[in-house]
């Protein structure tokens, strides 16, 4: 208990993280952790449930029962770094969470790293559960525990509750390192307040054997710099010189880097003379920063001159020369590009992924899919695996020139190469289907998509509604609503709209405007409830019986789009809706048919849009007279 003794000193220290979020401790357990709300998963929760509770209050190890260093802990414990090492910190959760169902008690250095873990991943609200546990357990937190805390709030821009936390350090008995302020002058800088670091440095110098290293200023040059006051920033360069430190590399380099963002690149290149006066050597760093910024400002030439400068004895590497190929293929000047290409040769630089995409998507962008398919197949050659993005442009290339098969074969192409598609393949690929015109397609590739496990956005579906609405099928593009609800995707505000552009296509205002009343209602209340909107037309039709499994053919495609529709028709199914006053036939989707009950007759307006005789048996856009009412048949 002398732990719990040393540590009621600091006891404060609690309640100062709490400012960021309440945790709730009862007879020495963790009744609620914000970690809960970042992770919905159970394997990536910080240990909510009661059974764990009760393990960590109660451990069944024997050795941790007593209070011992377990081996278990110490082993898992070192993974979790390792995790963090290999840039896996969201992996460290599951490792923790797994050593208190396991009836094992986390050391001060099990939390560190979950703290550490923690605040890389920017979880920050996170940190006041972290420091609850380890005072609940009775531990007396060392330099080290602290330090970590300190970084959290500091990365956080929380400098109220850092500065909390060194001074319930030094009221432990430990006192604060050049680290330590170092860490502190970042945060300022984080928070936009590199002048309260000023403050530190007065504090350091009294400090004992605690004094400003070349990193603490660098981190105050980089704090101004930050805040775009270069004239600042080399107030902080002199002041190292005073100090009797000379600027390194990292100084010259945060210089650089301010310079080129504010489209001063020549001043940035003007360093390079200071550099050399001081015995600083620039390095490929520097030479990527100044290359990158006459990139951005257009002036290819000057990025050209600078790489052939001989006195500075650099070897550009391949992220440079990919700022090259960039700036030359961003103004298509094709001399350009093939100039870096054969500089690359010349340096014995490879090209990687990134060049070979950056062109790709400059013969993509220009219509010329042979030749960016050409690059594609030279990529394969020189054994580069094409990634997620390189199949993106190719598919963003396809859809462009409309070659939908093309497109839409990548999927498979990916699969057998090992890459996964995601969201944003599909849907570029769908919404080739949909300026087509052939919708049925679309929904094909959203089935395909899902049948992946892919879990479609609000691009996904808004893409499908314009699809719907340029189709003229705006009861379909409001049936996509309800199936948004299915996969938990919330409509926006443009979502919305296009549904009422939908119905204004094909002259229903009144549609149109029921859309936007609900809009309006929406914007009134400021809270999004999808069960409780007021869609009358979907909430009269629709009754769910079904919320849970994905249905396959989730949407299906009305056989008659339009006169004029590209692709066959496909073949009436089950499910087919007639209407009584024409001889147009609509098929609903499946997903419809399961989950929502018609009644046989409705009243036009207040039910299911439907097209009337002239509508149905002309094109869609030239309208007629509704008739008052309808009948709808299902034939089973």
């Amino acid at each position: 208990m002398t732990h719990m003794g040393e540590w009621s000193k600091v006891s404060s220290f609690s309640r100062a993280t709490k400012r960021s979020e309440e945790a709730t401790i009862t007879n020495g357990r963790v009744q609620s952790l914000p970690i809960k709300e970042i992770y919905p998963d159970d394997k990536n929760q910080l240990h909510l449930d009661s059974k764990s509770l009760d393990s960590l209050s109660q451990p069944h190890c024997l050795v941790c029962m007593n209070k011992e260093s377990c081996r278990i802990v110490r082993s898992r414990t070192k993974l979790m770094n390792t995790l963090i090492e290999r840039g896996k910190p969201q992996e460290v959760q599951s490792i923790f969470n797994a050593l208190i169902e396991e009836g094992h008690r986390p050391s001060l250095i099990s939390y560190t790293t979950l703290l550490t873990a923690l605040t890389i991943q920017k979880h920050f609200e996170s940190i006041p559960s972290v420091i609850s546990q380890v005072e609940e357990n009775g531990m007396k937190p060392d330099s080290i525990f602290f330090n970590a805390v300190i970084n959290a709030f500091s990365e956080a821009g929380k400098m109220e509750e850092a500065m909390d936390t060194v001074q319930k350090m030094k009221e432990s008995g430990l006192k604060p390192t050049t680290s330590t302020y170092n860490t502190l002058i970042k945060g300022y800088g984080i928070s936009g307040k590199p002048e309260e670091s000023l403050k530190l440095l007065e504090m350091m110098s009294g400090e004992e054997n605690v004094r400003p290293n070349i990193r603490t200023f660098n981190v105050l040059v980089r704090a101004w710099c930050k805040k775009k006051n270069i004239m600042e920033a080399w107030n902080v360069v002199h002041k190292i010189i005073a100090s009797g430190m000379q600027p390194d590399a990292v100084t010259y380099n945060t210089l650089a880097t301010a310079y080129a963002q504010n489209g001063e690149t020549c001043q940035a290149e003007g360093l390079i003379v200071e550099m050399q006066n001081n015995r600083v050597q620039p390095n490929d760093r520097t030479c990527g920063i100044i290359i990158g910024g006459y990139c951005k400002e257009g002036k290819l030439k000057e990025a050209l001159r600078f790489m052939h400068r001989k006195d500075l004895g650099l070897r550009p590497n391949v992220v440079v020369f990919n700022s090259l190929v960039k700036g030359f293929v961003d103004t298509m000047d094709r001399d350009g590009v093939d100039q870096v290409l054969k500089l690359m040769k010349d340096f014995g630089v490879k090209p990687d992924v990134i060049t070979y995409s950056t062109i790709m998507n400059a013969w993509s962008s220009a219509g010329f899919m042979e030749k960016c398919r050409e690059i594609f197949d030279d990529m394969v050659k020189a054994g580069i695996k094409p990634d997620g993005h390189v199949y993106s442009i190719l598919a963003k290339g396809y859809v462009r020139a409309q070659e939908l098969e093309k497109a839409e074969e990548l999927l498979t192409a990916m699969i057998k190469a090992g890459v996964h598609p995601n969201v944003v393949i599909f849907t570029t690929i769908m919404s080739g289907w949909c300026s087509s015109g052939r919708m049925e397609h679309a929904i094909k590739v959203f089935d395909k998509m899902c049948e992946y496990s892919i879990s479609p956005n609000l691009k996904t579906f808004e893409t499908l509604i314009w699809g719907f609405g340029e189709a003229k099928l705006p009861w379909k593009a409001e049936e996509i609503l309800q199936i948004m609800k299915e996969f938990g995707v919330q409509p926006e505000k443009s979502t919305v709209l296009l549904v009422a552009d939908a119905w204004r296509s094909i002259g229903l205002t009144k549609e149109a405007n029921r859309m936007l009343g609900v809009l309006k209602t929406k914007e009134k209340t400021n809270q999004v409830k999808t069960e409780e909107m007021p869609f009358e037309s979907l909430e009269k039709i629709y009754q769910k019986k079904s919320a849970n499994a994905y249905q396959p053919n989730i949407l299906q495609i009305p056989p008659v789009v339009t006169n004029d529709q590209k692709g066959p028709a496909s073949a009436t199914r089950k499910g087919t809706m007639m209407m009584r006053d024409g001889d147009f036939s609509l098929e609903i989707s499946s997903l419809a048919a399961k989950s929502m009950n018609l009644s046989h007759t409705c009243k036009f307006g207040e039910r299911l849009p439907i097209i009337c005789q002239k509508q149905s048996r002309g094109q869609l856009g030239v309208y007629g007279q509704f008739p008052q009412s309808c009948t709808v048949v299902f034939l089973n």
